[in-house]
């Protein structure tokens, strides 16, 4: 048996052809080139102007053609947030990989250890925040040993040290162990709320940095909200800053469009990603139903956002295949017509979709690209 991918009906007809010329189900994310084009070049410019090195996160993607625009706009190397990841970006190319997590999966770590032997030009980081964790590191080891960085955490948050003297154990015990080198901090900053817990959050780190004996130390952050005010703290640091912002590849309609660092400075970022659907019924007054569900869009930072005809109305429940659309004061809805949604949090609207058709301003499919989660 033969699959359909999703969203394509005719692949060999897709590039060349309008996104409604047939070659496409629906419903159908795209991608618009100029916004893609214009995000990629915007932050590596950013990070370039600010004297950071960037790693974009390429779980927001895990897109072979995306990492790569990425790495040819001047991005140091690329982020994963799982061991399998880590993989998949070596099979795409990438020879610099950050593992902004914990590193305990055995087939992980001899995967990478033999990656880290076998090819002398590759370089991985990943973070550590426990003796555990270096102890495993050091236990896995190959010839080359796992370079790490100690993370710093938030209280009631993800992972890192809550405190800079349990910072300074798991620091002192990767110094101390054999096959694990220190590089420097890392942290994430993108589950603070005002810049003023993110500047006092940079202090900790640089503090922490500071009672390192790190040659040339890397000092790693990563999120899309705050990289304004990490640029604007960490300028004089004597450190490399590698930033790990990636859902600006696409941004969004929701809640990055309410969160960039673009509302406080000059700039900004396009939306990318839209999500194109039939109206399915107007079963009442004021409400529609559109063949768009849990399955096609992200829900868990926002419900998709109405765009077209529909713009001003409001999702207000998603089903698996069904979206329920409170309809705006005079706005129509038809049954059988076409209409696009933006989307909020890119990060779980990849992993949807297998093919993304990449589409100009006229909605004229220029590019296909894939995602491997």
């Amino acid at each position: 048996m033969t699959a359909t991918v999703k969203g394509i009906v005719d692949p060999a007809k897709a590039v060349g052809s309008s996104l409604f010329g047939g070659a496409f189900s629906f419903p159908v994310m795209v991608a618009r080139r100029s916004a893609l084009e214009h995000n990629i070049a915007t932050l590596a410019d950013f990070a370039a102007r600010h004297g950071m090195l960037l790693a974009p996160h390429a779980k927001t993607t895990m897109s072979p053609e995306l990492v790569r625009a990425q790495l040819d706009a001047g991005a140091w190397g690329m982020t994963a947030a799982t061991p399998s990841q880590v993989l998949i970006l070596r099979e795409f190319g990438v020879s610099r990989i950050v593992l902004a997590n914990q590193f305990f999966d055995p087939a992980g770590l001899d995967a990478v250890a033999a990656w880290l032997e076998e090819d002398p030009a590759a370089e991985f980081l990943c973070f550590v925040d426990s003796v555990a964790g270096v102890e495993t590191l050091s236990a896995h080891a190959g010839a080359r040993p796992f370079r790490v960085l100690a993370e710093l955490g938030v209280a009631g948050a993800r992972c890192g040290s809550r405190t800079l003297d349990e910072l300074l154990e798991v620091a002192g015990a990767a110094q101390a162990a054999e096959g694990v080198e220190l590089a420097g901090v890392a942290g994430y900053e993108g589950v603070l709320g005002t810049a003023e817990e993110v500047r006092a959050y940079l202090g900790r780190m640089l503090e922490a940095l500071a009672h390192l004996r790190v040659r040339d130390p890397i000092l790693s952050v990563g999120g899309s909200q705050w990289f304004d005010v990490v640029g604007r703290e960490l300028a004089a640091c004597q450190a490399r800053i590698v930033l790990r912002s990636g859902a600006y590849v696409t941004h969004d309609d929701g809640h990055y469009r309410e969160h960039t660092p673009y509302n406080r400075i000059e700039g900004e970022l396009q939306a990318a990603l839209e999500v194109w659907a039939h109206v399915l019924s107007t079963p009442e007054p004021g409400l529609a139903v559109v063949g768009l569900g849990k399955r096609d869009a992200p829900f868990d930072e926002g419900f998709p956002v109405p765009r077209g005809v529909l713009t001003g109305s409001e999702v207000i429940r998603m089903q698996d295949q069904h979206a329920v659309v409170r309809l705006a004061p005079g706005s129509r809805a038809t049954p059988g017509e076409l209409v696009p949604f933006g989307i909020s949090h890119p990060c779980t609207a990849f992993d949807k979709w297998r093919v993304i058709p990449v589409v100009d301003d006229d909605y004229r499919v220029v590019d296909l690209v894939t995602t491997f989660f």
